[in-house]
């Protein structure tokens, strides 16, 4: 049935699952923001974003010669780009709720939709530009931003947000050239690196046995979702994928109630249901263009 599907649709629901996992990992992450540093947590984490990575390339046939790059100029920026991202995601959640980081990061679908135009030529219909607008709306009731000043640790997730956006519009301009797998795999490699080249100046301890069991969940999950989110790029435009980015923050109000009993106001839920009626919309229109 999957086979069927158009590639606006393939990368829909690979964004949407993706999106599930990357939440998920998120928050295990920001549980262990409570006893060690962004570094630490990059390469204890990145240690095991790699076991997806060998599976895969165990059971498919080629070998290592999946992981070879034709574009390495533009799988570099590509992992410079999620290296950046990585770093500012954990210090985002080292600072602010789980819910709130992730509000302010997925104003990126916004950014990513308005590059893909100037950067990749991409055409967006006004469709897909109302139902990212859309999902903005339903962002902005869910924050429910105020008047006050703006504290310094917000601009950790801003900043996030346009490396997320030039992150992806780099791996959009990868997909006649490199793998989804051989595209993370040295997006690891850059996370793994910024994470160890961290440890000597802001120290490191070792994790305890619950602990490693924590980093590893994160990273598995980390790479699973890294993977399809770079196979939905790889499938479909940025302005058909970025609707559904807003989903997360539905799962990140889920974790945030199971595990820190947040309730969501009327507001948040008001939020929640244009973010999902948006992606909803969109994932219809690609269905029926089969």
């Amino acid at each position: 049935m999957f086979k069927n599907l158009s590639n606006g649709a393939k990368g829909a629901l690979c964004m949407i699952t993706g999106g599930m996992l990357m939440t998920t990992q998120d928050g295990i992450t920001k549980w262990l923001t409570t006893e060690f540093h962004s570094g630490e947590i990059m390469f204890f984490r990145g240690l095991f974003t790699f076991v997806p990575i060998l599976v895969i390339v165990a059971l498919r046939s080629g070998g290592l010669e999946q992981l070879a790059s034709r574009n390495i100029k533009g799988t570099a920026m590509r992992a410079v780009f999620g290296a950046g991202t990585s770093i500012f995601v954990v210090t985002s959640l080292a600072f602010l709720p789980l819910a709130d980081a992730l509000a302010i990061i997925f104003t990126y679908p916004i950014i990513l939709t308005a590059l893909s135009m100037p950067m990749l030529g991409e055409s967006v219909g006004w469709r897909r530009w109302l139902a990212v607008c859309v999902g903005f709306a339903g962002l902005l009731l869910m924050v429910k931003p105020g008047a006050g000043g703006i504290p310094y640790y917000y601009a950790f997730p801003l900043l996030t947000a346009l490396l997320a956006a030039l992150r992806d519009v780099a791996t959009r301009r990868l997909r006649s050239d490199d793998s989804a797998i051989s595209i993370l795999f040295y997006s690891m490699v850059a996370g793994l690196i910024v994470g160890a080249a961290s440890l000597p100046t802001f120290g490191a301890h070792w994790p305890s046995p619950a602990q490693w069991g924590l980093f590893a969940i994160a990273g598995i999950l980390s790479a699973l979702s890294h993977l399809l989110t770079i196979q939905a790029l790889l499938w479909a435009p940025g302005g058909t994928t970025a609707p559904f980015r807003y989903l997360t923050l539905v799962w990140a109000a889920l974790i945030g109630y199971a595990v820190w009993g947040d309730v969501p106001d009327a507001w948040k839920l008001s939020g929640a249901a244009l973010v999902v009626g948006a992606g909803l919309f969109i994932l219809h229109r690609e269905l029926r263009r089969r």
